[in-house]
């Protein structure tokens, strides 16, 4: 009894029934069913934090859209957003939708809102391809997509990736799949300002979405991987592959047959040549600016109606790229080309030779020394101080204080006329007539004129040791083209409502122009400038059958080389240098800078004639004036010079060279030969 154990003691425990495997599915189904909910609700009651409203899901908030046009009324740019009415899916041709579903989300019409297999294989590869700069794998459905285009921003953190998710679940609850894919279409950015397929239809292929083709559509569906990377507008070689990858994967779901992707892949698609062309950017950019200092930042749609020409705008900007890639060899790299007319009003804009590859704008934010090109300055302040283009002056050795300026070619003429120091640019001349009627005089000359950046007096300012912009200079250069009358360049005529409520509108109240070079001093550099195209320096100017003048300008080094040009009542100003103010290779304002100038005037003045003879928009020369003086010093309407100017009739500008004159005639058989 002693030895007797308690009742219990020493009995074996029962052994535990072991579970099926039907039964151990179950229960681990059951348990991960739990924690899968557990994680599920803290996942919403973290994320869910700080959701944004989705009471506004149908209220469109963009940047209004501002659209530009050309004198005529030609679209040049549109800036900002635009939206058009939303299309109906029903109406759009069916390959649209499938298109964006072929290469966005080819799980679309099974997943819940995210595809959790198209996640972890995004994550896969964005580690393993971490650290090598390419673009990173979303793994987001058109959902998520629309989710994020909807109620968040673009930030690239995974609460936002997570927020997202958790939208695309609700519109899925929320929405049936046509709705969804439906705002997609009519939500998502397309680049070039528009969003939705209507807008981006409108804006890429100038036609509704109900038009698209099989390829335009795929080429919208390509844009959806980066809408500046993949635009057809700027950069159709990488777009048009991205097309192709569309269409392939529209094969591959069977959204269209073998016999739609051959005619798809032959088709050639046109995109609107004013995106294609990227035509008058730099133009663009300046007025983009001053619409905004005018109106303030738009809250409504806006037409700016501007000045330029996009004809003669083509022409300035093929002539400026060939120009400048001709010349290459001697170190020319950029250049910039302006054009405006008697008024002032801008005709053609270009601030470089590719807008895609640099937006720095030579013609307004670039300060370049003018060089010569500022000589005429001086010999105006010359002529209103008594000198006449027959004024003897000699080609010397010079000092003025320390400065001792040398002339280009390092040889001196001895005695000349004045008219021959400004056609061959004769540095000693004009640094002796500047100091003679005084520095001063001479700046007061060019501001009067309307040059506005600063001038230094120093003596080296006679040869143009001034930095200017092209616009500047060919602003400053319009009173002799145009009669005598300043001219401050603009832009825009008027801006406006889509509807036609004028904000805005140029000359309203403005005061009337004013004289600023009066007689004979303006016949006299009229004169003189004739004499630098006809046989002087710009001679690479001319062109047969038209009465030219102007002024080149090469800076020390040759870091700058300009021609600044004109004919009745239109003016045009090139220069060419490098951006980083290095030296060219001996690259005067009478090359490069001439031959760019000659070409884009041979294509420009046959347009300028055409307008002249009732064109609409033709009227380009400033009419003349009606209490401004004797019929003889009344401005003529096609010349833009005197009439009555030692009573010779006014020449033509659009016909052959007028006589030279008497005097010039003279002067060309006393003077020594160019």
């Amino acid at each position: 009894m002693a030895n007797a154990q308690p009742p219990g003691r020493g009995r074996q425990k029962p052994e535990r029934a072991r579970r099926t495997v039907l039964q151990g599915l179950i229960y681990w189904t059951l348990v991960l069913g739990v924690w899968g909910l557990i994680f599920v609700v803290a996942f919403f009651a973290v994320f869910a934090v700080g959701l944004p409203d989705t009471s506004k899901l149908y209220e469109v908030k963009r940047q209004p859209s501002i659209s530009y046009l050309d004198q005529s009324g030609g679209l040049i740019a549109v800036r900002g957003s635009q939206y058009a009415p939303p299309a109906d899916l029903d109406r759009l041709p069916p390959y649209v939708p499938k298109a964006f579903v072929a290469i966005e989300d080819r799980w679309y019409y099974w997943h819940f809102g995210f595809n959790p297999w198209g996640i972890a294989r995004s994550q896969i590869y964005n580690m393993q391809h971490k650290g090598e700069g390419g673009p990173l794998r979303g793994g987001s459905t058109i959902t998520q997509q629309l989710a994020r285009n909807l109620f968040l921003t673009a930030n690239q953190n995974y609460r936002r990736k997570a927020q997202e998710l958790i939208l695309a679940v609700w519109l899925e609850a929320k929405f049936s799949k046509k709705q969804i894919l439906e705002l997609y279409l009519n939500r998502v950015y397309f680049g070039a300002g528009a969003y939705g397929i209507e807008a981006a239809s409108q804006r890429y292929f100038s036609k509704p979405a109900a038009q698209l083709t099989l390829g335009e559509s795929a080429l919208l569906a390509g844009i959806m991987k980066g809408p500046s990377r993949y635009s057809p507008a700027g950069e159709d070689g990488r777009a048009a592959r991205r097309g192709a990858l569309v269409l392939q994967e529209m094969l591959r779901a069977n959204f269209i047959t073998r016999a739609e992707y051959d005619a798809a892949m032959r088709a050639k698609v046109r995109v609107n040549p004013v995106l294609a062309n990227q035509r008058a950017q730099y133009f663009t950019d300046w007025v983009d600016g001053q619409v905004r200092a005018i109106v303030g930042e738009p809250t409504e749609d806006l037409v700016v109606e501007t000045t330029l020409d996009l004809s003669l705008q083509a022409s300035a900007e093929k002539a400026l790229a060939a120009g400048v890639a001709a010349a290459k060899s001697q170190g020319v790299e950029q250049g910039a080309l302006v054009s405006i007319d008697g008024r002032g009003r801008v005709r053609a804009y270009v601030g470089g030779t590719n807008y895609l590859q640099t937006q720095f704008d030579r013609a307004t934010m670039a300060r370049r020394q003018a060089g010569s090109a500022f000589k005429p300055f001086v010999y105006l302040a010359a002529m209103e101080a008594g000198r006449t283009p027959e004024t003897p002056v000699v080609d010397e050795p010079l000092r003025i204080g320390t400065w001792e300026p040398r002339n280009y070619t390092g040889e001196y003429l001895g005695p000349i006329t004045v008219r021959t120091a400004l056609a061959q640019s004769v540095n000693t001349v004009a640094a002796r007539l500047a100091n003679e009627v005084g520095t001063a005089n001479v700046a007061a000359t060019a501001r009067r004129l309307g040059i506005s950046s600063p001038i230094q007096l120093d003596p080296s300012m006679a040869l143009g040791a001034v930095e200017v912009s092209p616009l500047e200079m060919a602003q400053a250069y319009a009173p002799f083209s145009n009669g005598g009358f300043l001219a401050r360049a603009y832009a825009i005529t008027r801006i406006r409502t889509p509807s036609g409520q004028v904000r805005y509108e140029h000359g309203v109240d403005e005061a009337p122009r004013a004289q600023v070079i009066g007689q004979p001093a303006l016949a006299e550099m009229v004169s003189m400038m004739r004499g630098v195209v006809t046989g002087g320096t710009g001679a690479r100017a001319n062109i047969p059958g038209y009465d030219l003048a102007g002024k080149t300008g090469t800076t020390s080094d040759y870091r700058d080389a300009w021609f600044v040009g004109y004919t009745g009542g239109f003016v045009t100003a090139v220069w060419v240098g490098k951006d980083d103010n290095k030296p060219m290779k001996r690259v005067t304002g009478g090359a490069a800078p001439a031959g760019i100038w000659r070409d884009y005037m041979t294509a420009a003045l046959p347009r300028l004639q055409r307008l002249k003879t009732g064109i609409p928009g033709g009227d380009y020369v400033p009419p003349p004036p009606e209490d401004d003086g004797p019929i003889d010093q009344i401005i003529d309407g096609v010349t833009g010079f005197f009439r009555g100017d030692r009573n010779e009739p006014p020449p033509s500008e659009f016909e052959d060279r007028p006589p030279a004159r008497a005097r010039d005639r003279d002067r060309r058989q006393q003077d020594p030969p160019f």
